[in-house]
């Protein structure tokens, strides 16, 4: 298994076909082909059943997928700073980041960064919100990426860069998985995996005041830090849960994503960037920059 092979991979997912895949790629089907072929065997299981009308992942590519886009993803960091080492190092910043961030903003935000100051070292850190803007107030990092509603102040200056709003994750053999939207109400005999109120505070709460908002108090069976780590639980059929809205890009056809008909969120969630309040830091400064900008190309 190469990062060649991993892209392939990850590219046939997406689009779900041989001839999309290859064009994406720019190379043609049958070399695409055999690549797939050659890691599927590798692997010792099929990743994709193949039907007239174009591709769908197994289960197995289905657990792979999330790891091959982190394992790309990570690649294009070392390489990324390859290149800034031999440009000459002019200054580094530790930025932290919430898993969700990886779904669309930090693939626009870091490319945007690294084009514009590649002298400039991102180190980055996964984390939760509230570690971010802990080692944040302690001048362990220099920025983060962080979930909001932010529910404690602290010295710190948020910039929202991603407005985004619940929704209702079922298991696909649930009785409501054959609808689009729901009240969140009929939920409330579900039992519900949710944040932990001690590592994600924020969204937890949210969720919480959305729930008693629809009248319940939300039965919490199981807990997980990480948006992709409920997603995985809800798959197995433990629970349903409320996770942002941007998980929908990456679904698979054992979980369905319903949009809230009901109650209106009180409060949007999204991704902000938090950096130290009154901060002269010049290389943050460009970052917040680089921020703005990409917010200002969504507008």
């Amino acid at each position: 298994m190469d990062l060649r092979q991993l892209q392939q991979f990850v590219v046939l997912a997406e689009t779900g076909n041989f001839h999309r895949a290859a064009e994406r790629l720019h190379m043609a089907q049958p070399p695409l082909s055999i690549s797939i072929r050659k890691l599927e065997e590798s692997l010792g299981t099929p990743l994709f059943v193949r039907t007239t009308r174009g591709v769908r992942l197994t289960q197995a590519g289905e657990a792979a997928l999330g790891d091959a886009r982190r394992a790309l993803f990570h690649a294009d960091q070392a390489r990324a700073a390859a290149v800034s080492a031999a440009h000459g190092e002019r200054g580094a910043l530790r930025i932290g980041f919430v898993g969700s961030a990886t779904y669309a903003l930090l693939p626009r935000l870091i490319p945007a960064f690294r084009a514009a100051h590649p002298g400039i070292e991102l180190i980055l850190h996964e984390s939760t919100s509230a570690a971010i803007l802990d080692r944040l107030e302690h001048s362990q990092l220099d920025a983060g990426l962080v979930r909001f509603p932010i529910l404690s102040s602290g010295p710190y200056t948020l910039t929202p860069l991603e407005s985004d709003t619940f929704v209702a994750a079922v298991p696909a053999e649930s009785r409501f998985a054959g609808r689009d939207s729901i009240a969140l109400r009929a939920l409330a005999d579900e039992p519900f995996i949710m944040h932990p109120s001690a590592d994600v505070p924020n969204l937890q709460a949210v969720a919480m005041l959305l729930c008693q908002q629809a009248g319940f108090v939300p039965r919490v069976t199981q807990e997980a830090v990480q948006v992709q780590t409920i997603v995985s639980l809800v798959e197995s059929g433990l629970g349903v849960a409320l996770v942002p809205g941007v998980t929908v890009r990456y679904t698979n056809r054992r979980v369905r994503f319903l949009r809230l008909t009901s109650p209106k969120p009180a409060a949007h969630i999204g991704i902000a960037l938090a950096t130290r309040e009154g901060t002269d830091d010049r290389h943050v400064q460009r970052f917040v920059a680089t921020a703005r900008g990409i917010l200002h190309d969504q507008v």
